[in-house]
């Protein structure tokens, strides 16, 4: 589950510090981060981070996307009711508190405010590509994305959450993020009636494996992860058409 919302009262001393240098911020101290579902406006972020992650992979080769692909599988006009769709969810990460969320009737989702201590200084590389442009809050970056979507099996008589993917820039992993947006994820299909939270776990990549582990999931290892895609898909195209013409 996610940790609960951590926010400073009046009272408390705020002891982040950030520093600005050469289109770098270093943050030290406290970091503060938010939760929230994507939106438009954060289309550019989204293919950027889409893009990192086939990188981290060696798959860059195979990324096909475009901003205006991704809007019309995220963003579309007459959308599938909240979460059954496919969803992201952004992890921003901030030096100064975010504020209480006013109103999200709109959106559906409350974001999750959270605050982190930091053991060693954090630094935001790339300030202008990955600020924020969800509010007017100048000092948010974006850190990290969960992606994700309703699945269904005939073996529940409810939906499940699909976790296609989790990702963080380098200098947002190892501080314990990854629990948050997971946990988050998983809350959101705890608490609207979803009854799992299904994926694929690359045994190769032991921090990985580890963490899922340790977050609760259950690896079955009497099933192999099958898939059926490119020419082998392609035989089957306008297969009954074929079929018919040859009877």
């Amino acid at each position: 589950m996610a940790p609960a919302p951590q926010q400073p009262t009046p009272s408390e001393t705020i002891i982040t510090d950030a520093s600005s240098e050469n289109n770098n911020v270093t943050i030290t101290g406290k970091i503060y981060t938010r939760v929230r579902l994507a939106t438009k406006s954060d289309l550019s972020h989204i293919y950027q981070l889409f893009y990192q992650i086939h990188e981290y992979h060696n798959y860059t080769h195979l990324y096909k996307a475009t901003e205006s692909s991704l809007a019309n599988l995220l963003f579309k006009e007459n959308p599938l009711p909240l979460f059954y769709g496919p969803s992201v969810l952004l992890l921003e990460v901030s030096p100064t508190p975010f504020n209480e969320p006013k109103n999200t009737t709109d959106e559906g989702f409350k974001p999750v405010l959270t605050t982190f201590d930091l053991k060693f200084p954090v630094v935001e590389g790339q300030v202008e590509e990955f600020r924020s442009k969800y509010d007017d809050k100048s000092d948010a970056y974006i850190a990290g994305y969960a992606f994700f979507y309703a699945n269904y099996s005939c073996f529940n008589d409810k939906p499940g959450f699909y976790f296609e993917s989790l990702y963080f820039r380098e200098s947002y992993r190892k501080l314990g993020m990854g629990k948050l947006l997971f946990g988050t994820v998983s809350s959101i299909a705890a608490d609207n009636g979803f009854v799992s939270v299904d994926g694929i776990v690359a045994v190769w990549n032991k921090k990985s494996y580890d963490f899922y582990i340790n977050m609760g999931v259950e690896i079955f290892d009497e099933f192999r992860y099958g898939k059926l895609h490119g020419e082998n898909l392609q035989k089957y195209a306008d297969k009954g058409k074929i079929e018919e013409e040859t009877c």
